[in-house]
């Protein structure tokens, strides 16, 4: 089995989610170690991040396995 071009851009797609996850997770600290920062319990971080990037690598799976069909 060889990767056809439909194969490679779905799977740029698939790295565009999972990238786009983990800058989803970035920030939410604290500039001062001595206070702390509800921020990084948010909604966006704890629960959409890590859903994108599961999401976006169950996507990079199905961009391997489909079958395109090759035009002759």
């Amino acid at each position: 089995m060889t990767l056809t071009l439909g194969n490679y851009k779905l799977m740029l797609i698939g790295l565009g989610i999972i990238v786009l996850g983990f800058i989803l997770m970035v920030g939410g600290g604290s500039d001062d170690p001595n206070l702390f920062s509800d921020e990084i319990f948010s909604f966006r971080r704890i629960t959409l991040a890590p859903i994108l990037v599961l999401g976006g690598f169950a996507f990079e799976i199905y961009a391997i396995m489909k079958k395109f069909k090759r035009e002759e």
